[in-house]
């Protein structure tokens, strides 16, 4: 490990802690360059993929049946703050330092045809060791589940790299079963964005909502989580 790229990274890792971040990790970026929604001159010289998320509060999720509350939606956006906050703090003291980075808006469609954004923070955060690509098709940690909400900062900053981590879902499906959207199944790749989208679309029809958004999948991984349960 070269010695400079693992001081740069202790040296952005404790900036994250810092400014709110439960999870910090690297990735190369090189296997999935060519699918960013970004120019070439925007991404020129990128050759790593930092992704941070903060935890979404319990009691918040805990408040979650059936469709999104209007308190999950304000948590919702508070952390897409802060996480933008963070990423474009973290982008400025790397250009103090003479490097280059690009903060990627935690939470933005570019294409609305196939929901896309300028990158795939979970494509990312799964290459960097945060989690991995659970049955909702959202990144899973071992310690928050998917109660997580993702940024990427992409930089030319030396930085060592992470592994990513294996699955660890077992048997749980519980993700699954509470889906209002009945959009899951039991691999990843079942997932059913059509069906998703359209849930999501119902939701944000509802007084004081306004945004697609659900959370029913979110709080699953919690339900694994309680003393004496399973999936």
């Amino acid at each position: 490990m070269n010695d400079q790229a693992a001081e740069n990274t202790g040296w952005l890792k404790g900036l994250a802690l810092r400014e709110g971040a439960a999870l910090f990790g690297v990735a190369d970026i090189g296997t999935i360059g060519n699918r960013f929604l970004l120019s070439e001159q925007e991404t020129s010289g990128m050759r790593f993929g930092v992704s941070m998320a903060v935890a979404l509060a319990r009691p918040v999720l805990e408040g979650i049946l059936d469709r999104p509350t209007l308190l999950y939606k304000w948590h919702y956006q508070q952390a897409n703050n802060l996480l933008d906050k963070m990423a474009f703090l973290m982008a400025a003291q790397i250009a103090v330092a003479g490097y280059h980075a690009l903060p990627i808006p935690a939470s933005q469609i570019v294409d609305w045809t196939r929901h896309r954004g300028h990158v795939s923070h979970r494509a990312i955060a799964e290459l960097a060791g945060l989690g991995w690509r659970g049955r909702n098709n959202l990144i899973v940690n071992a310690d928050h589940g998917a109660a997580i909400r993702l940024v990427t900062l992409l930089t030319d900053f030396p930085l060592s790299t992470n592994s990513p981590v294996e699955a660890q879902c077992g048997t749980c499906s519980a993700c699954v079963k509470l889906c209002p959207a009945a959009a899951l199944g039991m691999e990843a790749g079942d997932y059913r964005l059509d069906r998703c989208h359209a849930k999501l679309t119902e939701f944000s029809r509802e007084r004081g909502i306004g945004v697609h958004i659900c959370g029913v999948c979110v709080k699953a991984c919690l339900i694994r989580r309680r003393p004496g349960t399973a999936g």
